[in-house]
């Protein structure tokens, strides 16, 4: 089966069950009086001290590699990845195939300053709420996920309640949808979720469909400083990186090498 679709049907079930745990107005009421929100947007909307910004991930397994870092703390993580230099956290919450929770957000949130994108497969409102109910301050919305509909409406929510928000895209018909949907980010993620490949000239291919100086985030793939220079060439200086930085020894250093910081400098 289709990964992708393996995974929607597990999570339209699972927000179901949330939903009778707790009911859509507790949700809304709890995120409407959660504290405000730190700027992911315009953390991203231009290069950092680096001449780039990385998105470092918190996650410690996926469907197709199974489990990265057993025992991943984080805090621990949270804490190298900002002292390191990076622009944003991604924390993931799907517990079935990432082993993720709002546990794990809620503490990587609390050891940092930098924002928190909530990255999950985001197909009801409920889970908007509920991400800025626990703390995010910003979702991931995957345009193969949902209907455009649903799109517009998700953006309209996270404008209300102050969330940023990435939106997804695999291909120049996404890139075509996410655009007259007006994201206000788009993330092009090199991986195929279909059979969980990667190819870093995706994210360079679909860049050219975008209005000049509008950002994007490459998303997936980026296992080095070379990935990111090549990216660096076609106009690109955001950065989400998972994988690589949760796999090395030392995360901080991984990152700092990354961003081209050497022998333990400090940006």
């Amino acid at each position: 089966m289709d990964i992708l679709k393996k995974i929607l049907e597990m999570k339209a079930r699972e927000v179901e069950e949330a939903r009778s745990r707790e009911p859509l107005a507790a949700v809304r009421r709890r995120a409407e009086e959660a504290p405000p929100t730190r700027p992911f947007l315009e953390r991203l909307s231009a290069p950092g001290p680096a001449g780039v910004n990385v998105i470092a991930e918190i996650k410690r397994a996926s469907p197709s590699k199974g489990t990265i870092r057993a025992g991943l703390d984080p805090r621990v993580y949270a804490r190298a990845y900002q002292r390191a230099g990076a622009a944003a956290l991604s924390v993931l919450t799907d517990q079935r195939f990432f082993q993720g929770s709002f546990r794990d957000l809620q503490a990587a949130r609390e050891a940092v300053t930098v924002p928190v994108l909530r990255k999950d497969f985001t197909i009801h409102e409920y889970q908007i709420y509920e991400a800025r109910a626990n703390g995010a301050d910003a979702v991931l919305l995957i345009v193969r996920a949902v209907p455009p509909s649903f799109l517009l409406d998700a953006l309209s929510l996270c404008r209300e309640l102050g969330l940023g928000a990435l939106v997804e895209v695999h291909d120049e018909r996404e890139m075509e949808t996410a655009l007259a949907c007006e994201a206000p980010l788009i993330g092009v993620n090199n991986r195929d979720l279909t059979t969980f490949r990667t190819d870093i000239e995706t994210s360079i291919r679909l860049r050219k469909q975008l209005p000049d100086g509008m950002p994007m985030v490459a998303e997936s793939g980026i296992g080095g400083r070379r990935d990111l220079e090549t990216l660096l060439e076609a106009g690109i200086f955001n950065f989400l990186v998972g994988e690589s930085l949760v796999r090395a020894p030392d995360p901080e250093a991984a990152l700092r090498s990354l961003l081209g910081a050497h022998d333990g400098a400090r940006l």
